[in-house]
């Protein structure tokens, strides 16, 4: 693995964390307190956040 592979991994790495960081800053505005409050009404005890995580990651 040569300089360039790993320069070019680790700044693959920090555009895809900084995409991501946007991201959350943007959903965070964009919905509000709404979205909080129906994702804490979703998974307001373990098993059912372990329930809705697997459904929401097989329809992705």
């Amino acid at each position: 693995m040569d300089l360039f592979s790993v320069l070019s991994l680790v700044g693959g790495l920090a555009l895809f964390l900084y995409g991501m960081n946007l991201m959350s800053v943007r959903l965070t505005r964009l919905s509000g307190s709404k979205l909080q409050s129906i994702l804490e009404s979703l998974t307001s005890n373990r098993m059912k956040g372990v329930v809705l995580g697997a459904g929401i990651t097989a329809i992705i």
